[in-house]
């Protein structure tokens, strides 16, 4: 089917459509190695958009969008499909399962959460003994995930099996200027990289890479950039904003990003140090466009970006995230402001981008190196 037509003017906003769309990416089950939710919602909105379309054998969605002229840059933009979350291991009879953690998830924060399990999205909730009945010794002591179960009723049990995943259950809502849902990291890098697509810049060669299984180790970018063997890669992702106040009435000075600053772009984390180029480029189109930004501070963590540049012969590559408290949790939150500014950014610097910027060489005191 021949691409649809669309306006070379770009005016990112989250109006109902839009709020619909990342509705629906935020509240679908797609917990790591079994993304198909989310990945049957971007085959969707997209198949009327590219030039090329693959669901490659990891179950990446592989999307390419030609722009027109000569000599354009290759530039592969990866956001991930999956989501932290749980496996179903164990059923222990009377609708109650033994379960695993998948991704980052902090045990502390899982007794007495709402989940919804496998593709009947079957309700559930995560349970332990009341503090009625526990002692003083076993209160002091943070419960381990093997101590917790998921407990659907017997009425649920029968649409439950090893193996399904599961996830909290938090719809997404709008707080005035925020939004509250879980997995925004990385359903705003999805929602991001879907509306790119949809009104991709013709200077470039957009391969948009939507990943599966980053949070148990940046999986399936490794294989998507060497399919896509890309020029320039970017990572679109969410960064946890360590931006709370101190509650020993000192301010908080080590923060790594904040809500409302605009978009974060990487410096270095765990697996990638951003290509100087491509946050120069990044830095002088925001500036240029008077979109607010920040610097994401080097710290622990890491996106697709940590994959894709040791691919092949190595790709230059950079990771921009939408700053949000509570990453990992049953409720995430994050600036609207923030999701379109870093949007409007990713577009800006695409518009922008010719082969110069691979050219850029660094300065020594002034001079060419």
């Amino acid at each position: 089917m021949a691409k649809t037509e669309v306006s070379t003017k770009f005016n990112p906003r989250l109006g109902k459509k839009e709020l619909d769309l990342l509705t629906r990416l935020c509240n679908a089950v797609s917990v790591s190695g079994d993304e198909q939710e989310v990945r049957a919602i971007v085959l969707e909105e997209l198949r009327d958009f590219a030039d090329f379309t693959k669901v490659d054998a990891m179950g990446n969605v592989l999307v390419r969008r030609e722009g027109t002229g000569k000599d354009r840059v290759r530039v592969m933009i990866a956001a991930h499909m999956d989501e932290v979350g749980f496996m179903i291991v164990k059923d222990e009879g009377d609708g109650v399962f033994e379960f695993r953690v998948i991704g980052g998830v902090d045990p502390r924060q899982l007794v007495g959460k709402p989940v919804i399990i496998g593709r009947d999205h079957v309700p559930g909730v995560i349970g332990a003994k009341a503090i009625h009945l526990t002692t003083p010794e076993e209160r002091k002591q943070v419960l381990k995930v093997d101590q917790l179960r998921i407990d659907v009723g017997p009425g649920g049990d029968s649409k439950v099996k090893v193996g399904d995943r599961a996830t909290f259950a938090t719809k997404l809502a709008v707080l005035g200027p925020s939004i509250r849902s879980k997995a925004l990291d990385d359903r705003l890098g999805v929602f991001n990289l879907i509306q790119l697509v949809k009104q991709a810049p013709e200077n470039v060669d957009l391969l948009a890479a939507f990943t599966v299984q980053e949070e148990l180790g940046l999986r399936g970018a490794k294989t998507a950039a060497y399919g896509f063997d890309p020029e320039i890669g970017i990572a679109m992702d969410s960064t946890p904003a360590n931006d709370l106040p101190h509650y020993d009435g000192l301010p908080n000075t080590s923060h790594n990003t904040r809500l409302g600053d605009g978009p974060a772009i990487y410096i270095m984390d765990r697996g990638t140090i951003g290509d100087q180029r491509l946050i120069k480029w990044l830095t002088e189109s925001a500036e240029a466009e008077k979109i607010p930004w920040q610097f994401r501070q080097p710290g622990m963590g890491g996106t697709d970006a940590g994959e894709i540049h040791k691919t092949r012969a190595g790709v230059p590559s950079v990771s921009v995230s939408v700053p949000q408290r509570y990453l990992h949790s049953a409720a995430g939150l994050i600036r609207i402001e923030d999701e379109l500014n870093t949007l409007k950014l990713i577009h800006t610097a695409l518009k922008r981008l010719d082969r110069s910027i691979l050219n850029r060489q660094e300065k020594s005191n002034g001079k060419e190196k």
